[in-house]
């Protein structure tokens, strides 16, 4: 058999604070890849549809090598759009380091090493882009892996409640739902938090970290 593919599309690597899943907070380096069939309407990753450089693994890693850290994101973009990325994050996992996914769920996630953390991001009908859900991935989702909905309103939220209860979702793995950073609804955090504690949700309410930090800003 041929050698896999080790080189991927990269846009950016960079060490920062997790700002997402249940690893918030903690020193992380990211690798996000290049490119993404989706084109979701809160996307705030847009820079990364295109350009990049290619990047051999050992390349990558030693790059990731230079920091203090044993957890790893693999972003984009989409990652899972580059096959080899699924290399990649065995690699990384053999080398012992603590590796997640941000995946869409667009793209079939069942090759994933398991002892990788799928964050997998269910898409709300506010992103453009319900129709590219593969709901058969929810079967490939283990109890260390994380779903993620972001909700820009409250018809979001009505249909991502339908779904934690159509797919039993939480009996799953845990579930996070974010409120969309826009600033053409600067109520949806407060009002995302009232609704799940009013539905008493067994989920997550997660706001991105980075961003109170640093800002919208590329490379953290």
């Amino acid at each position: 058999m041929p050698e896999p593919a080790r080189k991927l599309r990269i846009t950016e690597i960079f060490y920062s604070l997790q700002g997402e899943s249940t690893t918030v907070g903690l020193p992380t380096v990211f690798i996000r890849l290049t490119g993404c069939p989706l084109r979701c309407k809160y996307c705030d990753t847009e820079y990364a549809f295109q350009g990049g450089a290619w990047w051999h693994f050992d390349k990558v890693i030693a790059e990731v090598k230079k920091y203090n850290t044993h957890y790893i994101t693999l972003t984009g973009g989409e990652p899972l759009a580059q096959k080899a990325s699924i290399t990649l994050l065995k690699q990384l996992s053999d080398l012992g380091y603590k590796v997640s996914l941000e995946t869409s769920g667009a793209l079939d996630i069942q090759a994933i090493d398991p002892r990788v953390m799928k964050v997998m991001d269910l898409k709300t009908p506010s992103s453009g882009e319900e129709s590219k859900n593969k709901y058969s991935n929810l079967a490939f989702i283990t109890e260390h892996d994380q779903i993620k909905f972001v909700i820009c309103n409250r018809k979001d939220y009505d249909w991502a409640v339908n779904i934690l209860g159509q797919y039993k979702l939480t009996e799953k793995c845990e579930v996070l739902f974010s409120p969309v950073n826009s600033s053409e609804n600067t109520s949806i955090q407060k009002d995302l938090a009232n609704w799940i504690l009013a539905d008493q949700l067994a989920v997550r309410f997660q706001i991105q970290l980075h961003k109170i930090i640093w800002g919208n800003i590329q490379g953290v």
